[in-house]
C-alpha cells in the first residue's frame, strides 16, 4: 500500500531516478490483511460444509422416522414378505410441498415389492449392519437426493430386504442458505471495520516514529550528540543505540579530520614562512655568495614542503582506498620489495648507509594494490635511512614462515617502548631526534597495511641496536583475517 516511511528522507523523492521506497506502515498492513483475505475464502468453504451438516441433522431425523414407519408395516415370515401400507400412509409420503419424496421396498431376490423404481438400488455390503438406519447421497433424474435406508434380515434368504426413502434437497439447501447468510452477512460489515481499526491502530502505533523523525529533523546540521532513549519504544532502542554509536564514531572521525587539517596547516605553514623569509632576504641581498646561500635554503624549504604535500596526498589516497573499489591483484611481494629497495639505493648512498636486501628465495604471492604497497615500503625504508647513523646498515627482508612476511631492519637510534604505541599517529615524532621529517611516514604505512589486512609488529633489532618493523600479510587463501593489529614486543 502506498504509505510513506516516517523516517524516510523526503528529499530523496526529488532525485531524477528515486529509489523505490519501502513503507513500514504498508508492510505491516499488508502482512496483517493478506492472511485475513486468504482465510476469508477458506472460512466461506468451511462455513458451507458445516451449514450442510447442520441442515442435514433435522431432515435426516425426519427421513429416518419415515423409514422406521414403513419398516413397521412389513412382516417377514420365511420367504413370505407381507407389506401393509394403507393409502393414507402412502399419501403421507407424498405430502411434502417443497421436496419430492420417493420410497422403495426391494425383496431378497432384488425384485421391487413396493414403491418407486426411480431410486437407485443399493448393493448390500457385508459390513453394513442389519436393522440400523443408514444414510447416503444419490441422484434421481439428475437431481441430488438424500436417501435413508435400512436392511431387514430374511430368514430363508441370504440377501436382506431393502427399505429406502429418498428426498430431494430443496429444504436442506434453503436452510443451508439461511445459515450461511446469517454467518457471512455480519462478516461483510466486520471485515471493513477490522481493516479500519487495524489502520487506526497502526497509525497510533507508529506515532512514536513520527515524533522521533521530528526530533531528528529539528537538530542542527552540526549536532552529533546522541539521541536520548527515554521516549524511544523498546523495539527501536537497539537501532537508535546503533545510530548513536555511529554518530559517535562519525564525531570522532570529524574531530580527527579537524585535528589533521589543523596539524597539516601548521606543518605547511612552517616551511612556507621560512620560504617567505628567505625570499625577502634574497631580494635585499647584494652579495652573490650570500644570495646563493639564500637560494639554497629556499630550494631546501621547497623540497620539504613538496615532500610534506606528497605525503599528505599519499595518506589521503590510502584512506580513500578503504571506501573505494580499487581491485587488488595477485603480485609477487619478493619482486616488489626488490624493486623498491633498488629505487632507494641513491638515498642510502647519500647518507653512506649500507642498504641490503634478503630475498625469500622464490616467488611470494599476496593480494594487494601494487602502487600503495610500493609507497608503504618506500616510507619504511626512507624512515629507516633517516634514523640510522652515518655508515649504518638497513636491511629489507622478505620471507615465508608460513605467512608472507616483510621486514625492514635498521641499526639506528631505536624506538623506546613507551613511544611504539604512538609512532603510527599522524605528525607524531619521537623527541630528541635530529632527523628531518613530517611525522606522516609511519601513519601512511599503517593505513596501507590496514587496507591489506596486515599485522604490524614493532621490535628491537635482534643485534641490540636499532628497530625492526615486521609486517605480516595474509596468505592468498586467508584474505578474511582480522583487521590490523599493532603489537609492541
Amino acid at each position: 500500500m502506498p504509505q510513506t516511511d516516517p523516517l524516510q528522507d523526503q528529499g530523496s523523492l526529488s532525485q531524477p531516478n528515486p529509489v523505490r521506497t519501502l513503507s513500514l506502515f504498508g508492510e505491516i498492513l499488508d502482512w496483517m490483511l493478506a492472511p485475513l483475505l486468504l482465510l476469508w475464502p477458506i472460512s466461506i468453504v468451511a462455513t458451507n460444509h458445516v451449514a450442510n451438516q447442520i441442515a442435514d441433522l433435522p431432515y435426516d431425523r425426519q427421513l429416518g422416522d419415515l423409514v422406521v414407519a414403513i419398516v413397521r408395516q412389513i412382516d417377514i415370515d420365511g420367504a413370505r414378505i407381507k407389506i401393509d401400507l394403507p393409502g393414507p400412509a402412502r399419501n403421507l409420503l407424498r405430502a411434502d410441498e417443497v421436496d419430492k419424496t420417493y420410497y422403495q421396498i426391494i425383496g431378497s431376490r432384488g425384485e421391487l415389492l413396493a414403491g418407486d423404481r426411480d431410486i437407485p438400488v443399493h448393493t448390500y455390503q457385508p459390513e453394513e449392519p442389519l436393522r440400523d438406519l443408514l444414510f447416503r447421497d444419490a441422484s434421481i433424474h439428475g437431481e441430488d437426493v438424500r436417501v435413508a435406508y435400512q436392511w431387514l434380515p430374511a430368514s430363508t434368504a441370504s440377501h436382506p430386504v431393502l427399505v429406502q426413502i429418498a428426498e430431494t434437497r430443496h429444504k436442506r439447501e434453503q436452510l443451508t442458505s439461511r445459515i450461511i447468510t446469517g454467518i457471512l452477512l455480519p462478516q461483510f460489515a466486520i471485515i471493513p471495520l477490522a481493516v479500519v481499526l487495524v489502520w487506526l491502530g497502526l497509525t497510533r502505533g507508529l506515532a512514536p516514529l513520527n515524533r522521533l523523525q521530528a526530533r531528528i529533523r529539528q537538530r542542527r546540521p552540526d549536532d552529533l550528540s546522541p539521541i536520548h532513549l527515554r521516549h524511544v519504544p523498546d523495539e527501536l532502542r537497539p537501532m537508535i543505540a546503533a545510530f548513536n554509536d555511529m554518530m559517535a564514531r562519525l564525531e570522532d572521525n570529524l574531530e580527527a579530520q579537524h585535528r589533521f587539517i589543523s596539524a597539516a596547516a601548521h606543518q605547511l605553514k612552517t616551511p612556507l614562512t621560512g620560504l617567505k623569509t628567505q625570499t625577502e632576504l634574497a631580494l635585499q641581498e647584494k652579495d652573490c655568495a650570500q644570495l646563493h646561500d639564500y637560494l639554497q635554503r629556499i630550494a631546501s624549504g621547497v623540497d620539504r614542503a613538496s615532500h610534506l604535500t606528497y605525503q599528505l596526498l599519499q595518506l589521503a589516497r590510502a584512506e580513500a582506498s578503504h571506501d573505494s573499489e580499487q581491485k587488488k591483484e595477485l603480485l609477487d611481494l619478493d619482486e616488489l620489495a626488490r624493486e623498491v629497495t633498488a629505487h632507494c639505493v641513491p638515498r642510502a648512498l647519500a647518507r653512506n648507509i649500507d642498504l641490503g636486501f634478503e630475498s625469500a628465495g622464490g616467488e611470494l604471492l599476496i593480494h594487494g594494490i601494487p602502487l600503495l604497497l610500493r609507497e608503504m615500503l618506500d616510507n619504511l625504508v626512507d624512515n629507516a635511512i633517516k634514523y640510522s647513523s652515518v655508515r649504518g646498515h638497513v636491511t629489507v627482508r622478505v620471507s615465508a614462515q608460513p605467512e608472507s612476511v616483510l621486514e625492514v631492519e635498521d641499526d639506528g637510534i631505536g624506538i623506546a617502548k613507551e613511544d611504539r604505541a604512538r609512532i603510527f599517529e599522524r605528525f607524531y615524532r619521537v623527541l630528541d631526534t635530529q632527523a628531518e621529517g613530517s611525522g606522516l611516514g609511519l601513519a601512511i604505512v599503517r593505513e596501507i597495511a590496514e587496507l591489506h589486512h596486515a599485522r604490524i609488529t614493532v621490535l628491537t633489532n635482534p643485534q641490540g641496536k636499532g628497530t625492526l618493523i615486521r609486517i605480516v600479510f595474509p596468505t592468498v587463501s586467508e584474505l578474511d583475517v582480522a583487521p590490523l593489529a599493532v603489537r609492541d614486543e
